[in-house]
């Protein structure tokens, strides 16, 4: 486990327990310092519309729920409770929607690897979040998809737990997505007797009259799910998405204890970072044919008596040509990899690095049941 201990000093999202007040419909950035320049406080943040003062006018439909004003005052005093809420809310989507930049910015840390491809996340990926009578725990999960190999059908299933074990379930989605990836996720969904909250993301980029659109689009496909307009980049309505989400917790006592925040080890997050820069600087079925292994991480000392750590991973591909494109020109993308994962990884650990980095084909890793099981991907 992770604890709140050993989070990074300087995050870049604070992890807030206070919660807005709602003070009317109109839509509002959170938080004056995370609102881009160009736009005022009472601007629904669309690409087309910086410039006008635009709202949603209350009445429209009981279900569509917008970010208000937010007061300081803490959870402990606006939601006072007697029982203590908790529960799993779990996150769903299609691939590249924006769930991990989501799943970030709700928890407060970077526990999600991020990246412009799809099918980035792989793992279900817990985040904890704790106030003093509540507890959500996150899941974050792959993209929803028709799997074409076995690594694919270890990621959906993740997604079918994630749908079995939520107490509230987050399904994300875009201005120009109509329906999800996965059409038998989509029946799940209709068919489920849980709350269901369906976010629109990254609506600053969408068109007002597009997302007026989808919201009835998406009532009538999901007809008792509430409706969130939101940007997970940029923070907005999440503070009143907190709201919803502990007033639909059921009562529970706390599933951990309140100062961890993830359920994966240090491990998961080293190899995450490796990953990330693959995706990062490999194109076309490299990124997809890849899977890291952390094989050493110990405690050491440089010279001077500093805190080392020493790290030996592996990055497994499934074919020789996968292997040379990693190697590179005299082993420059090798090269490229470890200095860009090092630099994150010293940032994450808070102390300097020695990694080293090997590169082993595995044919047909992908579709090995086995392999995939040592890998973690038939486990959960």
């Amino acid at each position: 486990m992770w604890h709140k201990a050993q989070k990074r000093a300087d995050s870049d999202v604070d992890p807030s327990v206070y919660l807005p007040s709602i003070s009317g419909i109109l839509l509002r950035w959170q938080d004056s310092n995370l609102r881009p320049s160009g736009y005022e406080p009472d601007e629904l943040p669309t690409a087309p519309h910086r410039d006008q003062y635009s709202r949603f006018r209350d009445g429209e439909d009981s279900r569509v729920v917008f970010l208000c004003k937010r007061k300081s005052c803490p959870v402990s005093q606006t939601n006072a409770k007697a029982l203590h809420r908790a529960g799993f809310v779990n996150i769903i989507g299609s691939p590249n929607v924006g769930k991990s930049t989501l799943m970030n910015r709700l928890v407060g840390e970077r526990l999600s690897i991020i990246n412009a491809k799809a099918q980035t996340t792989r793992h279900r990926i817990m985040g904890i979040v704790s106030g003093e009578d509540w507890q959500i725990v996150y899941s974050d999960t792959p993209g929803v998809l028709d799997p074409s190999y076995k690594l694919q059908e270890g990621m959906m299933k993740f997604v079918r737990t994630a749908l079995r074990d939520a107490d509230v379930l987050l399904i994300v989605t875009t201005p120009e997505e109509t329906t999800l990836a996965h059409p038998e996720t989509l029946e799940k969904v209709q068919r489920m007797d849980i709350p269901v909250l369906l976010l629109i993301n990254k609506i600053d980029l969408g068109d007002q009259e597009a997302i007026k659109e989808r919201i009835a689009h998406w009532q009538e496909l999901i007809p008792r799910a509430e409706i969130h307009p939101i940007s997970a980049l940029h923070g907005f309505n999440l503070d009143h998405l907190l709201e919803r989400i502990i007033a639909l917790l059921p009562s529970s006592p706390a599933f951990f204890p309140k100062d961890e925040m993830t359920d994966k080890p240090m491990r998961f997050f080293v190899s995450e970072i490796i990953r990330e820069k693959i995706l990062t600087h490999c194109r076309q079925e490299v990124p997809y044919s890849s899977e890291v292994v952390v094989e050493t991480f110990k405690e050491d000392q440089t010279k001077e008596g500093k805190p080392l750590r020493r790290i030996e991973a592996t990055i497994q591909v499934a074919r020789e040509s996968q292997k040379a494109i990693l190697i590179g020109a005299g082993g420059s993308m090798i090269k490229r990899l470890a200095t860009d994962a090092r630099k994150d990884l010293e940032r994450f650990l808070k102390e300097k690095v020695f990694l080293e980095l090997r590169i082993k084909v595995d044919k047909d890793w992908r579709d090995d049941e086995r392999k995939l099981k040592q890998y973690g991907y038939f486990n959960g």
